[in-house]
């Protein structure tokens, strides 16, 4: 089946390009002929498997991994599609591997989907998981928020490893404590998390649905952790590990990046150690200072000599963390909200957002097919807007009209992001998402 398999997706995936789309359809090709090609594959890397999931800053945190572990001079897969299904974990090995299904790395890290990770580590036991948080997100498909919490657990008992945690989320910390019971001697447990000074600007889902003015439950006690986020500058971050605090500078903005990395930094050092050599901790920060936001993930463009920045939203600890780190005094702001499957189809979360931060510059420009829900919060929080479409073609092209001469902010749902690229690229350089 091998000698069919590799082939025959290689020639569909070279197909699909020509045609201009289908990224994951190799990988469904090839998991419908050849269900044990991704074990059989990824089995014979020397450091094993490393999954990157949660609700938020997936895309990002696998990002900083690899480039943190190719400082190490490690070689590193990983799916760069941004498909994060076991498909698309599929199509980009197919572009990896030579004609015999071999693949030439160290080491996989690959961003997983929830759901699709529980699938994917049925067949692919990892060697490490990184764990982010449990926050609502797409809810009308993965149900309440213990589910989601029931999915991470999964992916950490079948990690045979290191499963790295973040201490500051009650629900994935809580995990920890069932992996003993489930797999006595089971995965090493790490923790990444935030002095006390910066716990106040990450609440997690159940402080953030507290009634105002209600008493917080009591706090856990909170164990060491491997990395801890010490300051948040403007353009660095000081970072705790081995009993010292390091200061580097970061092109990535927007606290809730800078917490992923020391989450990210967490996982590189745990692979790093497990290769039997000195982790290069000096490469380790260089490489870190140097990582840029990946695609959608308040990277930076220029429409006109001027930034475009695009910030993507997914719930309300993204919007409003969004919010937090990119202030909007100065900038002409447009708010692209879209309700498809891959954004979630429940926009109610939009009233968990406090927008009062738009209130004095207002929004130039709605857009999405949800642009007149955004409207109504808007109006329930005193800002102006300027205009509304929900086509988003039009609406970004009076958006770049109206606010010449000035930087540009764009807040967007996944799919309006991908809509807003494509428009962008025919009038600005904009990374090619392959």
């Amino acid at each position: 089946m091998l000698y069919i398999s590799v082939p025959l997706g290689k020639l569909v995936r070279r197909v699909s390009r020509l045609r201009g789309g289908g990224s994951a359809l190799p990988g469904l090709v090839v998991e419908k002929i050849d269900p044990g090609f991704m074990r059989r594959t990824l089995s014979t890397l020397p450091l094993g498997v490393a999954v990157v999931s949660g609700t938020n800053g997936k895309t990002t945190t696998t990002k900083m991994v690899v480039e943190l572990l190719e400082s190490q001079g490690l070689k590193v897969f990983t799916n760069r599609t941004g498909s994060n299904f076991t498909r698309g974990v599929a199509a980009a090995l197919l572009g990896e591997v030579d004609w015999r299904g071999r693949l030439d790395a160290d080491v996989a890290v690959l961003e997983l989907d929830e759901a699709h990770a529980v699938h994917f580590v049925n067949q692919v036991p990892p060697r490490y998981c990184l764990l982010l948080n449990v926050l609502r997100d797409q809810l009308d498909r993965f149900g309440e928020i213990d589910k989601t919490a029931e999915l991470l657990q999964h992916i950490a008992a079948k990690t045979t490893g290191t499963v790295v945690l973040n201490r500051e989320d009650p629900r994935v910390a809580r995990i920890a404590g069932t992996l003993e019971s489930v797999t006595p001697g089971g995965p090493d447990v790490r923790y990444f998390g935030l002095d006390d000074s910066l716990l106040s600007t990450f609440p997690n889902d159940d402080e953030m649905r507290a009634a105002p003015g209600s008493p917080a439950p009591p706090a856990p006690a909170r164990p060491p952790a491997d990395v801890v986020l010490r300051r948040v500058g403007a353009d660095d971050a000081g970072f705790e590990y081995d009993g010292a605090t390091v200061t580097t500078g970061m092109k990535l903005r927007g606290v809730y990046n800078i917490f992923n990395a020391a989450a990210a930094l967490t996982l590189a050092r745990a692979v790093s150690a497990a290769r039997g050599q000195a982790t290069d901790q000096a490469g380790l920060l260089k490489a870190l200072a140097n990582v840029a936001p990946a695609f959608g993930r308040g990277e930076s463009l220029v429409v006109d000599g001027l930034p475009l920045e695009l910030v993507l939203v997914k719930n309300p600890s993204g919007f409003r963390l969004g919010l937090k780190s990119f202030p909007a005094a100065g900038y002409a702001t447009m708010i692209a909200i879209n309700d498809n499957y891959a954004d979630g189809r429940d926009m109610s979360w939009l009233w968990d957002v406090e927008f009062d931060t738009l209130r004095d510059g207002g929004v130039d420009q709605l857009t999405g097919s949800r642009a007149y829900d955004m409207a109504l919060r808007l109006q329930y929080d005193d800002v102006a807007i300027g205009a509304v479409d929900p086509e988003i073609t039009p609406a970004l092209a009076a958006f770049i009209r109206g606010a010449t001469g000035k930087p540009k902010r764009i807040f967007c749902t996944y799919t309006a992001m991908l809509a807003i690229r494509r428009e962008l690229s025919k009038i600005t350089t904009v990374e090619v998402v392959s």
